[in-house]
């Protein structure tokens, strides 16, 4: 049974614009009535799982949350649900909807771990972005942390930016190093569709950095991590000893998890499901005692090798040799070509992606993946 719990708070106050997460804007009195909703949803699953290990509150921005909310929320998972000795409890927030009373609150349910979405200490960047935060608020936001007592924060970083060079890029991980938090997540800027980023690409009012940059700064964000005594244990995560999420963890072990709220996604026995996509008809569902589930795929056995090559690849120690021979994959002669070509190795029994083939990570997967076809 799954030990691992995600909650979903869709709500922010003005979406950036490069986001295609759910998410609407944020109203207190449809928050509250969502939280209720929530509290629902929970009470109907409070069978799905044994002993939780994880709960992950993400978003969206879920720091916009009255405390009363959080309250409630904290009490429904303790009516519910069985913790174990010493969970891992992660709540997301943006700069500038933290305050000391936030803080406070969640450090009396037993946070003990925040991921503070930065993505970049330049204002023109962050303005990029659509961020509506600066710079000062977000070294504000981690000095609210600190005096609070908490250590286990992490700091997301993005890269790849229009108008972002190396300079500035090399700035943003010094500026976070100084803060020494415990988890660093750097994620490459990726234009989606139906996004105000993509469309300011497409009409060329922005412009891209050059791809041989963007990975210029990735490579530059590995070596100084990893200089800076940080374990680079994800192609996007880094930890210092110890501090690894076990959450995210989970994911790329392809270990079960219960997703709770609108548009959360649930894995448990070889199903991925989702939830409806609507805060209003969410709400309604569950008022009525529904589940409000709209999506639900039995993986097949191809699905399966595909999700554990894509997903455990991105781990640093990569995936076990032995796993995939009981997958039926014949490893030795699936990946040799990317094996002799440097993208892939062996060691330790796994089969993991090299630096050359972390850069083009999905590149590879790819490529693997047409061995596989």
């Amino acid at each position: 049974m799954p030990e691992f719990l995600y909650i979903h708070i869709p709500f922010c106050v003005r979406k950036c614009l490069y986001c295609d997460f759910f998410s609407v804007p944020y109203d207190e009195s449809l928050a509250k009535a969502y939280i209720d909703a929530l509290c629902k949803e929970l009470t109907l699953k409070k069978d799905y799982a044994k002993s939780l290990k994880s709960i992950y509150i993400g978003g969206g921005t879920p720091s916009l949350l009255p405390d009363e909310c959080f309250i409630q929320l904290f009490r429904c998972f303790r009516d519910n649900f069985h913790l174990s000795s010493s969970p891992e409890i992660t709540v997301e927030a943006n700069p500038g909807t933290v305050n000391e009373s936030t803080i406070t609150t969640l450090l009396s349910l037993s946070v003990n771990r925040l991921s503070i979405g930065i993505q970049s200490f330049h204002n023109d960047e962050l303005r990029t972005l659509g961020r509506i935060h600066t710079s000062d608020n977000a070294l504000q936001t981690v000095e609210l942390i600190r005096r609070a007592g908490m250590s286990n924060f992490s700091i997301d970083l993005i890269y790849g930016i229009p108008g972002q060079t190396m300079d500035s890029w090399h700035q943003s991980i010094s500026e976070t190093i100084r803060l020494s938090p415990a988890h660093i997540s750097t994620y490459e800027l990726t234009p989606e569709e139906k996004t105000p980023l993509y469309e300011l690409i497409e009409s060329h009012r922005i412009k891209m950095p050059d791809e041989e940059l963007i990975l210029e700064m990735y490579n530059h964000v590995i070596d100084y991590l990893t200089f800076c005594g940080y374990e680079h244990y994800e192609v996007s995560n880094f930890a210092l000893p110890g501090f690894r999420c076990i959450h995210n963890l989970n994911y790329w072990e392809r270990g079960e998890y219960i997703g709770v709220g609108a548009g959360a996604h649930s894995f448990v026995k070889g199903v991925r499901s989702n939830n409806i996509k609507d805060v209003n008809n969410y709400i309604d569902d569950l008022n009525k005692g529904i589940i409000p589930e709209i999506e639900s795929t039995k993986l097949t056995p191809l699905d399966t090798v595909k999700e554990f090559i894509f997903l455990g690849s991105r781990k640093a120690e990569g995936i076990s040799i032995l796993k995939l021979k009981e997958l039926g994959l014949n490893v030795l002669e699936t990946c040799s070509e990317l094996v002799d070509d440097g993208y892939l190795e062996i060691e330790n029994g796994n089969l993991r992606l090299t630096k050359k083939g972390l850069v083009i990570s999905n590149t590879v997967i790819v490529k693997l993946f047409e061995r596989l076809s």
